[in-house]
């Protein structure tokens, strides 16, 4: 898997690039992401936002509200859920594709011409799932922090100017830069998951589909470990706002 890895960012820049196929993975990819990742992003901004509330209350921080609940949402919340549901709606179709075209021997017959399976196939499913994440990420940002808003103003009696101006107290550009980041790289690693896993079925049929579940299963364990130490390094490199 790893070395599938090097192998894509190796022949990412070699032409010919298969445009054709790149878009048409984009757009799919993207079409089964946006409505699960917004309806995801609703409920996971609310209950940040509940929890947040009464924590504050409690400590009488009620103006940090906003400002905490935005630094979960984009630091932590948003490239999770875009992660998830790129690889659970995307990387599982992706790996299903390829492993139905492996079973048919269509993956050999194209090494056999002398047609890498990699720059053909790979490159373009991964590089599709890279842009669609770092999209949805902002996306899903957007709707979470929207969701926090309405549920902390309408249902914990928040102000709503309050909420809004202590965005700047906490949050700071950094931020968003490192939830997209990490929206780049999970993104990156769904993809490659998916394609390994699509290329290596075993069992025929049966295999396919125990292939899709395995790659999931993968992503998931991948993707909450790198988000664990891609946290870990920037909150030792990027000092807190006002520290």
């Amino acid at each position: 898997m790893f070395a599938l890895g090097l192998d894509v960012l190796r022949l990412v820049p070699r032409r010919p690039f298969q445009t054709r196929e790149f878009v048409g993975q984009f757009w799919f990819v993207a079409s089964v992401s946006i409505l699960p990742s917004a309806l995801v992003a609703i409920p996971f901004g609310a209950v940040i936002a509940l929890q947040l509330g009464s924590l504050t209350k409690q400590l009488g921080a009620q103006s940090f509200t906003g400002a905490a609940g935005v630094l979960a949402t984009v630091q932590q919340a948003a490239p999770i859920v875009t992660a998830l549901i790129i690889a659970g709606a995307g990387g599982s179709a992706v790996c299903a594709d390829l492993g139905a075209r492996t079973i048919r021997e269509e993956i050999d017959a194209m090494k056999v011409l002398g047609v890498s399976p990699v720059q053909r196939l790979v490159v373009p499913r991964v590089l599709a799932m890279v842009g669609v994440a770092v999209l949805l990420n902002g996306l899903v940002s957007i709707v979470g922090v929207a969701g926090g808003y309405v549920f902390n103003v309408f249902l914990q009696d928040g102000t709503p100017g309050a909420y809004l101006a202590s965005f700047n107290a906490l949050a700071q550009l950094p931020d968003l830069w490192v939830s997209e980041l990490k929206a780049f790289i999970f993104g990156f690693t769904a993809g490659i998951v998916a394609c390994y896993r699509g290329l290596h079925p075993s069992g025929g049929p049966k295999g396919v589909g125990d292939a899709v579940n395995q790659a999931v299963v993968i992503t998931f364990l991948l993707l909450y470990f790198a988000n664990f130490v891609i946290t870990t390094i920037y909150l030792q490199v990027v000092p807190a706002k006002g520290s």
